[in-house]
């Protein structure tokens, strides 16, 4: 049986798959930093590219701010309560979030807050929405 997902869960999978694709520069970069055998052992070393370091700051957050999306998304979908609001919110989410990690990498900081707040208000947005309907 083949069913339809909501617009909240694909926003989510691919919230999560772009979240989890974030490392592959970073460890690219550590390759060509170090070495590859090097880059196998754990890591000792911040990246001499600040961009890497960036990222990898860049990921931590985005990965702390699936924590609280990822759950809001799954009682949406899961309590039938989704709505063409809260898809396009989770449609906003990803995009606030690719934009987050684009100007942080950059060290664009305006872009990066708004892109974070953008990404807040999202997420409070789906809270509300769950909450409301109790």
């Amino acid at each position: 049986m083949q069913g339809i997902i909501s617009p909240e869960i694909y926003w989510l999978t691919v919230t999560i798959l772009m979240t989890a694709l974030f490392w592959v520069p970073i460890i690219v970069n550590r390759i060509i930093e170090i070495g590859a055998w090097v880059t196998l052992k754990p890591p000792t070393l911040k990246p001499e590219a600040l961009w890497a370091e960036r990222l990898m700051n860049a990921h931590a957050n985005a990965i702390e701010n699936l924590a609280i999306f990822a759950p809001l998304a799954l009682i949406i979908h899961f309590a039938g309560i989704s709505t063409s609001m809260t898809a396009t919110v989770c449609l906003i989410y990803f995009i606030a979030r690719l934009i987050h990690v684009i100007a942080y990498v950059a060290a664009i900081p305006v872009i990066r807050t708004l892109a974070f707040v953008a990404g807040f208000i999202c997420q409070t947005t789906l809270a509300i929405t769950v909450l409301s309907t109790v």
